[in-house]
Parts: C-alpha cells; sequence; structure tokens
C-alpha cells in the first residue's frame, strides 16, 4: 500500500494496556520517529519530587514543566512505580498540560510525520491525525501485566494493590478537567486484553493500514 507522505499515528490508552509497545512497534513499521508522551509527564513529576516540591501543588508544578530538565528523560527513577504516581497527579494539572503541549505538537508536526503515545493525542495534540488507535484492556489483565514487570524489578507489592493504583489512575486521568483520558470518536478500538504482544501489534498495523486506506478514498 502507498503511505502518505506525511503520517501521524496517534496512539492513545490507560496505563499498562500495551500502547507504548505497540506504538514502538508502529514507529518501527513505517520508519518514523516515536514519543511517549508520558516521559515527559513523569520527568515533570520527577523535577517536582527532586526540588521537594508536592505534586499536588498546581503552581509548582506548571512551573517545573516549563523549565523541565531533558536529562531527567534518562534518569533512573523516571519510570519507578513512585514516579508514576506523581506523573498521574501533576498531569491533570491544566498549566502543565499547557507548558507541554507546544513540545508534543511541534513532534507531531515535524516532517514525515511521527507516531506519538500517550493519554490525549487523538483528542487534543494531533486531533487530525490520520491514523488514531485507542489501547485498551480490563483493569485486571492491565494490572497482571504491571505486577508482572514489578516482580522481575524486584517490587514486592501483591496484585491487589496494584490493581487499586491502576484504577487510581484511570480514575484521575478519565476525571481530570483538562484533555481527560477518551477514546477520540474516529479512534479504532483495539482491546489488548486477551492479545499476545505480536497479536496485538499485528492487529494495529491492520487498523492503521485501514484508516491510511479510507483516508486516501476520501481524498479521491
Amino acid at each position: 500500500m502507498t503511505h502518505p507522505a506525511s503520517l501521524i499515528i496517534a496512539v492513545d490508552g490507560p496505563a499498562a494496556s500495551g500502547k507504548g509497545t505497540i506504538a514502538r512497534a508502529l514507529a518501527h513499521r513505517y520508519g518514523l520517529p516515536h514519543l511517549d508522551t508520558g516521559k515527559l509527564y513523569r520527568a515533570t513529576g520527577l523535577s517536582v519530587r527532586l526540588s521537594g516540591g508536592a505534586p499536588e501543588d498546581a503552581d509548582f508544578a506548571a512551573a517545573a514543566a516549563r523549565g523541565l530538565d531533558p536529562a531527567l528523560l534518562d534518569d533512573p527513577d523516571l519510570m519507578s512505580s513512585e514516579n508514576a504516581q506523581a506523573a498521574s497527579i501533576v498531569s491533570a494539572h491544566p498549566g502543565v498540560r499547557a507548558a507541554l503541549l507546544a513540545v508534543q505538537r511541534a513532534f507531531a508536526a515535524q516532517p514525515g510525520g511521527a507516531v506519538l503515545d500517550g493519554r490525549d493525542i487523538g483528542t487534543v495534540i494531533a486531533p487530525h491525525a490520520p491514523a488514531k488507535l485507542f489501547v485498551t484492556a480490563t483493569p485486571l489483565c492491565r494490572a497482571q501485566r504491571r505486577h508482572a514487570e514489578l516482580a522481575r524489578s524486584g517490587d514486592p507489592r501483591n496484585l491487589a494493590t496494584v490493581l487499586a493504583d491502576i484504577e487510581a489512575r484511570d480514575a484521575r486521568d478519565s476525571g481530570r478537567s483538562t484533555a481527560p483520558l477518551v477514546r477520540a470518536g474516529d479512534a479504532a478500538l483495539l482491546d489488548t486484553t486477551e492479545l499476545g504482544i505480536d497479536a496485538a501489534v499485528q492487529r494495529a498495523i491492520a487498523l492503521v493500514e485501514s484508516a491510511i486506506a479510507a483516508g486516501g478514498q476520501q481524498q479521491v
């Protein structure tokens, strides 16, 4: 299939749904740069923590986002569970989202296109993206996946605790007033609950190809 000269692929979904793995696979498939936008919020949360602030402090968090140090994107603590909670809290602040908006939109607008994954790519960052996916799975399935990841890294938390964390993050992400986690009206739904990684990636590719084909037909 012939692909457009500029291809933006928006991949949204809740925590541990598999959207990051799928987004990276799509970026490789189409030769596009990839941005995990969640890392920007994780870096903001980490900046707040390192500065001794509270993630709940909206003004402090917004200032951290505006002055974000790119080096924090490679910090070992970035992907810790403690920092994930801080990221989820700071991401609910309108000032934080506004500060990081331009960075994400610039990444999406680069020549040739890009793949971005997050919570509001298809609704806020790149609503014009020709290919949009909303990747999800049941809360229990996502908790089991995250629990397995944590166990491999030596984290002792039990499944019930991880599930509670997942449900709390879902509530924050979906209930915030600014850019809540919602499926864009034109995003294809990809439920990975019963899918392995390879099957989920192949399904994602098929959905993107279908979106590209539909876009081409509309332009004729």
